[in-house]
């Protein structure tokens, strides 16, 4: 572990954090960031307000938990850490308090499939873990159970977690889950609304998949599949 490399990995870290006061989703010192590097992951440091981090500020740790640099790593580190460990398939976590997230946490309250869009975070649902102490080795263990199968969860009482490859795939996810929590808390003012089958979600997550290679063909087979064309045969039309 060499403290003083990846200055893209902690630029991103610094610039990401910021993207996300700028979005609502977090303020003050809470939430977290971290990145993979080879055998750890770059994280951001504890108590540290965004506004005055910098790329130097940004701890290096190992997976055996040591770390190097000139503040502590974010209390939260130990589910950073094991999300990492657990899922290969991912680079990033991202931690935050966003605000209808954290009504729907202390309610120890998932999101459920009442919406398609639901299916971006993975599954058919996104799960509330229950609630354990910041910091615990706990938490972390029901972190990753939540997130099996899925790129995001509650934390009960807590907040929300994303996982993604990229650090701006992870800012969208953050923006689209906490954009759901607030459509289902006021869904739920009127009462519980409808939920979408299971073959109804198969279906979203089978055109999400697609949509994911260029294309989005008609899953009614009616044959209304985008081209592409050359721009002189594209003015003709």
């Amino acid at each position: 572990m060499t403290d003083r490399n990846h200055a893209d990995l902690r630029q991103g870290i610094v610039d990401t954090c910021k993207e996300m006061n700028r979005n609502g989703l977090n303020q003050g010192t809470s939430g977290n960031l971290s990145h993979r590097i080879p055998n750890g992951m770059l994280i951001t440091p504890t108590s540290l307000p965004y506004e005055r981090m910098r790329p130097e500020d940004i701890v290096a740790m190992d997976f055996a938990a040591n770390y190097q640099g000139n503040h502590r790593p974010s209390s939260e580190w130990r589910f950073h850490r094991d999300i990492l460990r657990a899922r290969d398939d991912i680079n990033v976590v991202l931690h935050t308090h966003s605000t209808f997230s954290t009504i729907l946490a202390v309610h120890e309250r998932g999101i459920p499939c009442f919406h398609y869009m639901v299916a971006v975070a993975g599954g058919n649902d996104i799960r509330c873990s229950p609630y354990a102490c910041f910091g615990t080795q706990a938490l972390s263990d029901y972190a990753v159970n939540a997130l099996e199968g899925r790129n995001a969860c509650l934390l009960g009482h807590h907040g929300l977690i994303v996982t993604a490859q990229t650090f701006e795939k992870a800012l969208w996810l953050a923006v689209e889950v906490e954009t759901l929590a607030k459509m289902y808390v006021h869904a739920l003012a009127i009462g519980e609304p409808p939920r979408l089958s299971e073959t109804d979600m198969a279906q979203v997550h089978e055109q999400m998949k697609r949509m994911g290679y260029g294309q989005a063909p008609d899953l009614d087979d009616v044959g209304d599949v985008p081209r592409a064309m050359p721009q002189s045969k594209l003015a003709s039309h």
